[in-house]
């Protein structure tokens, strides 16, 4: 009797059996049976007590498969290797993104192109990641026709998240978005852009494809596609498993080294990258991913730096900081009446409100928002300039109740909510001002877990969180349609409820849900068409229906917010709105296309409003034409008259320099040729972009000075907390 090297993979065992009374071919199968892995159990069950003693399984003419050569399993390997870093890149180059590659060559074939046409081999580098996380996989299983659909199933599903995030949010995946996925499972689906059921059945199909394949091919191979074949003696048994847990091991503590110090610079693991052509472009993610690899950018943001540390810091600098905005806090409030705390302060960050006027290419037969452009024209107002285009809402709201930059973070750092609050020990802001919890309360009408808000906000003193769930439940909750969101006008009225219902003064916090994507054609009698304003462009029926409903909601909420100031304005305690759209929503994919959009598409609404009670209604500041969500404190004192802290006296300092910032939001946009790429975007009072080499001596004092005040606080060591630098004056 001939068995083939496959048959001793199950007759090998490290346990003994009984096997008395049993004849040699029953003793041998129930061996490989009783310590066989599942999979191998199952392989076993299928195949015929003959074909595991004489060879395998047999072909029609009667004899054994015979197993493929080892060369025939290489080649496998470096196939499905490529191929799942291939299908990964189709989901971050497809055309209507807005950015356009380093490559001539377009589409997931350029980082292939790439090493031909400019010597850059991050093609290999994303090769050498999958291919040691596949080997991990082939080792653990012990199987090439099990290891290898898995492999490009799960590159399948990572492309298809891929590219719906591009197309709604213009973002890539990232490491931040795993924590979405673990605490709103339930959600996701609400999450899918319009019109996406066939590529999902597509690769959904393409999936099942695969699986049938390799278990054809698993069928024709007489060993099964087993890597690791452990011989008929105890020697080359333990060799083999030796052999399996080497090649685990190591490949786990390579990836899991690199994983650690990619976001590094000056590290083995950024060297590494560099030498093999990696350039880091990470202020836009989906460029980054185009550039360097799928798998590359996203490890990199894996173990984020969160600041690189100042040369000049140590507590002596710092005190040195405290103290000459402390001065600059005492000549600011010697010209002010008010106290800031003496007044209830409400920030309302409303999702995706933006005007759809200003959206080049597009016109609305109605306008939208009446009522908020009328508030704009007789208070405190302007555009502010967003971080995020389609998402990114916990960034602006961490910058609004911080003061913090997401401009002066490592760029690695893409989600402070996720990567760094859960960590920080000291996390000033702004509603702490207002003293005991009590006075902090917040609102959103979603699930609390969000952007891990739950617990975030506890971390930063809020004493009452209202969402869908938890121990605190928002109390109004309608819809409006069709729409899966709580309604604006039910947001305000729950907040409304607890701002009447008190003498107290409060900071409270006001996220909406009413117009977060997708746009579905929610509302009946939607009045609102939208056209295209170049004659040789049509707008597609999805663009046009999502614009159109989204048209609807921001007039829904225009309605709802004027509603909801004139019950604020009748109340007899001084109450302060600040109100702006997070970002736009990430359904203009005909006017993203031109790089010469990205800034517009980065600016939304703002305004600070206050009512009669407060006796700074109609109060319209100086310099609020441009502004970004970390100076929003700084205006809001100086619009309610009120006196600061030796922070906010700097962040006024620095409002008057620099209108606005934010990260980069393009690698290069077209009219912008004097601000080098990658560099952080600065606008002035006017909206004109400004290049960090034209700053004054003052303003690059201010710059760094900055980025030494949100090192102490983010990463540093604390040195502001004991000087008063927080404290109102």
């Amino acid at each position: 009797m001939t068995r083939t090297s496959d048959d001793h993979d199950f007759a090998t065992s490290t346990t003994q059996h009984d096997t008395t009374g049993m004849t040699g071919s029953d003793a041998d199968t129930t061996a490989a049976t009783s310590d066989a892995s599942p999979i191998e159990e199952l392989k076993i069950a299928t195949t015929s007590h003959d074909d595991l003693l004489n060879g395998g399984p047999r072909g029609k003419n009667g004899k054994p498969r015979k197993p493929f050569a080892n060369w025939l399993y290489a080649v496998v390997f470096i196939v499905v290797d490529m191929a799942a870093v291939l299908i990964m890149q189709t989901g971050v180059t497809e055309s209507s993104t807005r950015v356009q590659l380093s490559s001539p060559l377009l589409g997931a074939w350029s980082i292939v192109g790439k090493m031909f046409t400019q010597l850059n081999f991050v093609f290999v580098l994303n090769l050498i990641l999958v291919g040691l996380f596949y080997l991990v996989l082939l080792m653990f299983t012990n199987r090439l026709w099990v290891a290898s659909p898995i492999v490009l199933a799960l590159a399948s599903v990572i492309a298809v998240a891929d590219h719906f995030k591009v197309e709604s949010r213009y973002e890539a995946i990232l490491p931040s978005d795993l924590n979405f996925l673990q605490s709103n499972t339930g959600d996701i689906v609400s999450f899918i852009p319009t019109g996406s059921t066939g590529m999902i059945v597509g690769v959904i199909i393409g999936i099942v494809a695969f699986i049938a394949l390799f278990v054809f091919l698993n069928h024709i191979d007489g060993r099964h596609g087993s890597m690791i074949r452990s011989g008929d003696s105890a020697r080359k048994a333990s060799l083999g498993a030796v052999t399996r847990i080497l090649l685990i091991v190591l490949p786990v503590m390579f990836l899991g080294m690199y994983t650690a110090q990619a976001g590094t610079v000056g590290s083995w693991a950024r060297n590494f990258s560099s030498w093999l052509g990696d350039i880091p472009s990470m202020w836009d993610s989906v460029y980054d991913a185009q550039r360097n690899g799928v798998v590359t950018s996203f490890l990199r943001q894996m173990n984020p730096d969160v600041m690189e540390e100042p040369k000049s810091y140590s507590e002596a600098t710092m005190k040195k900081v405290a103290a000459r905005y402390a001065a600059e806090a005492k000549t600011i409030n010697a010209s002010r009446s008010n106290n800031l705390t003496d007044s209830t302060v409400v920030y309302v960050l409303s999702e995706s409100f933006s005007d759809p006027s200003r959206v080049p290419g597009i016109k609305l037969n109605e306008d939208t928002m009446p009522n908020i452009r009328s508030i704009k024209k007789d208070t405190t107002s302007g555009l502010m300039l967003s971080s995020g285009y389609g998402g990114g809402t916990a960034n602006l709201e961490y910058m609004g109740l911080t003061g913090l930059s997401m401009a002066n973070f490592s760029s690695s750092l893409t989600s402070p909510y996720q990567q760094l609050v859960p960590s920080e020990t000291w996390t000033p802001t702004i509603n702490q001002l207002w003293g005991s919890a009590a006075n902090s309360i917040a609102f959103h009408p979603y699930e609390p877990s969000m952007y891990s808000r739950a617990t975030n906000y506890k971390k930063f003193g809020f004493s009452h969180f209202y969402a869908l769930q938890g121990s605190d439940i928002i109390k109004y909750q309608s819809k409006i349609g069709k729409s899966p969101y709580v309604s604006d006008e039910s947001t305000y009225k729950s907040a409304y409820e607890a701002i009447s219902g008190t003498d107290d003064n409060q900071f409270v916090q006001i996220i909406t849900m009413q117009n977060h994507m997708p746009y579905k054609n929610w509302y009946a009698n939607n009045q609102y068409k939208v056209t295209s304003t170049d004659s040789d462009t049509e707008l597609g029926k999805t663009e046009t229906e999502s614009i159109e409903t989204y048209a609807k909601g921001v007039s829904l909420t225009d309605k709802a917010t004027k509603e909801f100031l004139d019950k604020l304005n009748k109340l007899d305690k001084p109450v302060t709105v600040v109100f702006y759209g997070d970002h736009l929503p990430g359904i203009y994919k005909t006017a993203s296309k031109d790089t010469d959009n990205s800034v517009v598409l980065h600016e939304t609404d703002y305004f600070i409003w206050s009512n009669k009670a407060s006796g700074t209604q109609g109060t319209k500041v100086s310099n609020s034409e441009y502004s970004s969500p970390n100076f929003f404190i700084a205006q809001t004192a100086e619009h309610m008259d009120a006196k600061v802290s030796p922070y906010i006296a700097f962040l006024t300092l620095m409002h008057e320099k620099i209108a606005a910032m934010e990260p980069p939001v393009a690698n290069k946009i077209q009219g912008w040729d004097r601000i080098p790429e990658g560099q952080d975007i600065y606008l002035d009072s006017k909206g004109n972009p400004m290049a960090e080499s034209d700053f004054d001596s003052e303003t690059k004092q201010l710059l760094e000075d900055y980025k030494l005040i949100q090192y102490d606080i983010t990463a540093g060591k604390g040195y502001l907390k004991s000087l008063g630098f927080m404290t109102l004056g």
